[in-house]
């Protein structure tokens, strides 16, 4: 189970995000590698950059951050690393908050702030274009049809290639696609936590690409004779493992990001992607 092999987040089977983008179905988050409070600079920066190369070399070609992780740190962090881009490497980055201080996240759906952001993105991450694009959160004090006009215009002009939503109900998904084309929807989801279970069946139903953010949550239920703790015996795998291969298992369309700051862990999620539940296991997880 623990045993090293390069590319083996192809294992978790491949998606074409917006169509055309060829994607390992497990990526990498990229807010663990800022500091505390998703602040500032990285307790081992070294370390981080190690993160980021080795999740490329065991087949990781999806890595999502934002303008917000840090501020700008994450972003930073991945072109040190990562730059010049392996080809068919997509990074997708999101942008829609002001940072006040650690812990801190102010909505910001401005037109002018989400065109700021993108060229600060695109500065930080040393790209001519963004392959995904993210509204981070729909700004209620600001029309929606201003926020993701924003995000249509950066297309336009050729900025950003797709674009994707962040915390969203079908209803706005469904509003957002009168304006825009959505490729994907970042919701919290796990398996311990399924309050956006109506978002992902309709994303499956579309072929929208569900991106679960919080997917270890799972971690609270594997104590004791839990059905996770069951299932990791049964397996010789981690708790963490079963977490991830149940989200594998769960949709095509749904593309696990868990985030590191440490190589070990990184490692042994990764490992999730050669574990196959089927789906009479998967009910017995449910």
């Amino acid at each position: 189970m623990q045993k090293e092999k390069s590319g083996l987040a192809a294992e978790a089977g491949e998606y074409r995000l917006g169509g055309d983008l060829k994607i390992a179905r497990l990526g990498f988050g990229a807010m663990r590698i800022t500091g505390e409070g998703v602040w500032g600079e990285p307790a081992d920066r070294k370390e981080a950059v190690r993160v980021l190369r080795r999740a490329v070399e065991l087949g990781i070609n999806f890595i999502d951050t934002a303008d917000s992780y840090g501020p700008g740190v994450s972003e930073e962090i991945i072109a040190e690393a990562l730059h010049p881009y392996p080809a068919g490497l997509v990074i997708a980055t999101k942008a829609g908050f002001d940072r006040p201080g650690p812990g801190r996240w102010t909505e910001n759906g401005r037109p002018e702030h989400l065109r700021a952001a993108c060229e600060g993105s695109l500065h930080r991450l040393r790209l001519d274009r963004i392959d995904l694009y993210q509204l981070h959160r729909i700004d209620p004090k600001v029309p929606a049809e201003d926020q993701l006009g924003a995000l249509k215009d950066l297309q336009a002009q050729g900025k950003i290639k797709h674009i994707g939503l962040s915390e969203v109900s079908v209803r706005q998904i469904q509003h957002a696609r009168t304006i825009v084309p959505i490729v994907s929807v970042q919701n919290r989801y796990s398996l311990a936590d399924r309050g956006s279970e109506d978002v992902l069946n309709y994303c499956e139903k579309e072929n929208v690409g569900f991106i679960p953010w919080f997917p270890l949550a799972a971690g609270r239920m594997s104590g004791g004779e839990s059905p996770v703790a069951q299932a990791a015996a049964r397996w010789k795998a981690t708790p963490s493992q079963i977490a991830l291969a149940w989200l594998l298992a769960r949709s095509p369309v749904m593309l696990p990001i868990p985030g590191t700051s440490k190589v070990a862990h990184l490692e042994e999620n990764v490992a999730a992607a050669g574990l196959h539940i089927d789906k009479q296991q998967l009910q017995e997880l449910k």
